[in-house]
């Protein structure tokens, strides 16, 4: 998901490079990120406080992706796949979560 948003990304304007470009990546990085960071810690309830930020930041890439999509930062057909991936994920962590806090 974080690399297809990187080549997403690449068809913005170069005016973009340090708006919505910048904050797409960011936040595309920071998902797997967090969850490998959790993973790596020792109790369960820091992992659980990573995914959530990880959760965050992938609401958080939802709606950079939206609004690029709407402003017509790329052709519309660029951006189907990355938001059907998002919202995968989206249901894939809050499971976890779920299934993690029982």
């Amino acid at each position: 998901m974080a690399v297809a948003c990187y080549r997403l990304t690449e068809h913005f304007p170069k005016s973009e490079i340090y708006g919505l470009t910048s904050q797409i990546r960011k936040s595309a990085v920071s998902v797997p990120s967090n969850i490998a960071e959790g993973y790596g810690r020792q109790h369960r309830n820091e992992y659980i406080n990573f995914l959530h930020i990880a959760l965050g930041s992938l609401r958080e890439l939802d709606t950079q992706l939206i609004i690029a999509k709407e402003v017509k930062m790329a052709k519309e057909e660029y951006f189907d796949w990355t938001l059907n991936e998002v919202e995968e994920m989206q249901k894939i962590l809050v499971s976890t979560l779920n299934n993690m806090k029982k």
